[in-house]
């Protein structure tokens, strides 16, 4: 209290009153609810929060960077730094595989000289597994952060190639594919010689002309680079002209022939139509001389009916 003369002043100090609200029950939001739910609680998502803002950058980076063709100037260093914030070759997804060993895949895509997404090459990676017969086709990219995908499109097989003693397996344009083991001999067509796999599309095309007599040929030896013999499942052999045109229509006449005479499986050792006006046969145990290619020719030879021209 204080005193002014005769008048005696006191003074307090008065707080307004707060009004107090009823508290209404505050129900935690469904982010909320997730928050708490994650092993660790807020620290982890602001983990995740930031480790996804940094790969949205990341991403976006490497993006702009492969479009400017950037990632040759940005320098290793910078490059392995980004390897380095997680953009780095972890696993290997292959797709399109069927006969192929997926070993030598995954070992192509790992050959890398870093590891980092930014220095992986692509261009050279599809290079190198265009260099393996069974490949046909290859696409390689990056899935951010850590995989690379190979896409593969293989070559199917069409024929056997036999030669000098081994056996492989080819495609339909003649491109050598894997080794056969004898004992292991799928179901398709045999050509035998040296240069008969590069031969294969004209021995489609060949047997195309004459389909009756697919089911008993056993293989087509490819004579002097230049012609075609044909072996059968009975035992005897068929040679043919030289020539595209020629061969095939020699060959549907043997067709035709064998259709009415019925020619194989008859004690036969050999056909020979390079003569069209002429079917020349040899009976087996006949001695052999060796013509002028390679072949055998019969010196007891005896002559059927001529060939009618076209």
């Amino acid at each position: 209290m204080t005193q002014t003369g005769k008048r005696v002043v006191q003074t307090r100090t008065v707080k307004p009153k707060r009004r107090v609200q009823a508290k209404r029950p505050v129900r935690a939001s469904v982010l909320d609810q997730a928050v708490a739910a994650l092993p660790g609680g807020a620290a982890t998502a602001r983990r995740i929060v930031g480790w996804s803002l940094t790969a949205g950058a990341g991403a976006i980076a490497l993006a702009l960077a492969n479009w400017f063709g950037l990632f040759g100037a940005i320098g290793v260093a910078a490059a392995e730094a980004v390897g380095a914030a997680g953009f780095r070759v972890e696993q290997i997804e292959v797709t399109g595989l069927k006969r192929m060993d997926a070993t030598s895949v995954y070992a192509v895509a790992l050959d890398q000289r870093s590891r980092a997404m930014p220095l992986v090459d692509l261009d050279a990676t599809r290079q190198k597994l265009l260099d393996y017969g069974w490949i046909a086709d290859a696409r390689v990219s990056r899935r951010l952060p850590d995989t690379l995908v190979v896409d593969v499109v293989e070559r199917d097989p069409a024929a056997v190639w036999q030669n000098k003693g081994q056996l492989m397996l080819i495609d339909e344009g003649g491109v050598l594919l894997d080794g056969v083991q004898p004992n292991k001999m799928p179901r398709l067509p045999l050509v035998i010689g040296d240069g008969a796999n590069a031969q294969e599309p004209a021995y489609r095309k060949l047997m195309a002309a004459a389909p009756a007599l697919k089911p008993v040929v056993k293989a087509a030896v490819w004579v002097g680079n230049r012609r075609w013999d044909i072996l059968f499942q009975t035992g005897e052999r068929l040679v043919l002209p030289e020539g595209d045109k020629e061969s095939a229509r020699a060959l549907v006449k043997f067709a035709q022939l064998d259709g009415t005479l019925g020619l194989l499986g008859k004690g036969y050792d050999r056909f020979d139509l390079r003569d069209p006006t002429k079917l020349v046969v040899r009976m087996k145990h006949a001695t052999p001389d060796n013509g002028d290619d390679g072949t055998e020719q019969g010196n007891a030879a005896s002559i059927a009916k001529p060939v009618e021209g076209d």
